[in-house]
């Protein structure tokens, strides 16, 4: 089970469960709702937020907003380098590196498709290290799902050529040596 894993009591579960249903709640309430103290509530929370299993994650709920979200599926060479990459491009919200025929997992988000489709044509079409991507766009999403975007994003206007030109952070971050891959 996960909160095994975890190591989660009955206590942490519970406290999870209604903190991610409603942010919102105040300890005093989470406390009324599972029968215990609120101090004992606040000590959880806090030893679990110190543990890293509990977050609170500020950010644009992409269910209520109305923002273009891309997957993005790479088979790669050096997938170091595409991670790297999403570290630093104000497009890319996240990566993920997978097993099986696609090595990399990205989703993309702006206000204008084109930016997405420039950013996937330039970073990863026109990448020899890329042996194929595939950009999907997300249609619908069932539940809120709340990510950080990086508002930079929309002072760029890539292109196939240029990418996010001059001042994209990527480029940036490599011409500084804050990029460390292999294989460059």
């Amino acid at each position: 089970m996960i909160s095994e894993k975890l190591k989660l009591d009955d206590i942490d579960r519970q406290i999870i469960s209604l903190v991610q249903e409603d942010p919102a709640l105040t300890h005093t309430e989470i406390a009324t709702k599972i029968n215990r103290s609120q101090p004992t509530v606040g000590m959880r929370i806090k030893k679990l937020e110190k543990s890293g299993i509990l977050q609170f994650q500020p950010g644009i709920n992409f269910k209520k907003v109305d923002l273009h979200l891309a997957t993005v599926e790479i088979k790669t060479k050096n997938p170091e380098e595409i991670l790297a990459m999403a570290r630093h491009c104000p497009f890319m919200l996240n990566a993920f590196r997978l097993s099986g025929e696609h090595n990399i997992f990205i989703l993309l988000a702006s206000s204008k498709l084109q930016k997405l489709d420039n950013i996937v044509n330039y970073h990863f079409r026109n990448n020899p290290q890329v042996q194929n991507a595939s950009m999907e766009l997300v249609i619908e999403i069932a539940k809120d799902f709340i990510l950080p975007i990086d508002f930079d994003s929309e002072d760029h206007d890539p292109t196939l050529e240029e990418g996010c030109g001059e001042s994209c952070k990527y480029k940036i971050a490599k011409k500084k040596g804050l990029v460390q891959v292999t294989g460059d």
